[in-house]
């Protein structure tokens, strides 16, 4: 029974030494970096309009007027009715500054998300409803309707980019790879800088006055940068 024993603790020695060496034997690699770009135009963009009611010579222009003045002009765009939808609703009573009760005091806001697939109507738009109802606008954010596949490709390009710099290393020694060891991605898509800047009526009144109601803008809106980045090992055969 004890040489039994010690035959099997000397096996278990013998195989114990046999993996350490196996773990310890040292893999050739070659660790690189692949990065890849796109830049696309968005074609979905949303655009923020605030309607408030006013008092015109003597009598208030209600929020249902503005209203109705603002579905008409995106109908009359050929836009679909569900691309205005209601974004906020708030308002402001001067009665309790003033402690008088005065209808006319009470004035409403609302504020509309528009969703285009360009600006080129958004002139003709604004110019349907009455100037002295319209708050505020501004570009809310934009997209890509397409955004997840531009992703996708980003990624594989950066990953062929990657495989491509490993191979044209390895000729230049005259080795070649021998398969993934590892991947990691660093990043995902990255967006270009965007700061939605508030841009009042009269700005925009001044220029499509200027230009006329039915003025259609022929420049392009900006581009978003999607860029992706891996980092690779492979093998070395």
């Amino acid at each position: 029974m004890k040489k039994v024993m010690l035959l099997a603790a000397g096996l278990f020695l013998t195989l114990s030494t046999f993996a350490q060496q196996a773990d310890n034997k040292q893999v050739k690699k070659i660790e690189v970096n692949g990065s890849a770009e796109m830049i696309i135009t968005p074609d979905e963009i949303y655009f923020d309009i605030t309607l408030k009611e006013y008092v015109k010579s003597k009598n208030k222009v209600d929020i249902t007027t503005l209203e109705k003045q603002l579905e008409k002009a995106v109908a009359d765009a050929g836009l679909p009715k569900e691309s205005l939808t209601i974004e906020n609703i708030n308002s402001f009573n001067y009665e309790i500054i003033r402690k008088k009760k005065d209808p006319m005091e009470f004035m409403a806001r609302k504020q509309y998300r528009l969703k285009l697939n360009k600006l080129d109507k958004i002139n003709s738009i604004l110019g349907a409803v009455d100037a002295e109802g319209i708050e505020s606008t501004r570009i809310a954010s934009y997209t890509s309707s397409k955004m997840e596949q531009y992703r996708k490709e980003v990624k594989i390009k950066a990953m062929q980019a990657a495989k491509a710099k490993a191979e044209y290393m390895l000729a230049a020694i005259g080795n070649t790879l021998d398969g993934i060891i590892e991947v990691q991605e660093i990043s995902t898509d990255n967006f270009t800088d965007f700061r939605p800047q508030m841009q009042t009526n009269v700005v925009m009144y001044k220029s499509a006055d200027a230009a006329g109601e039915n003025y259609s803008s022929d420049i392009e809106f900006k581009t978003i940068k999607i860029r992706a980045e891996v980092r690779t090992t492979f093998g070395i055969k």
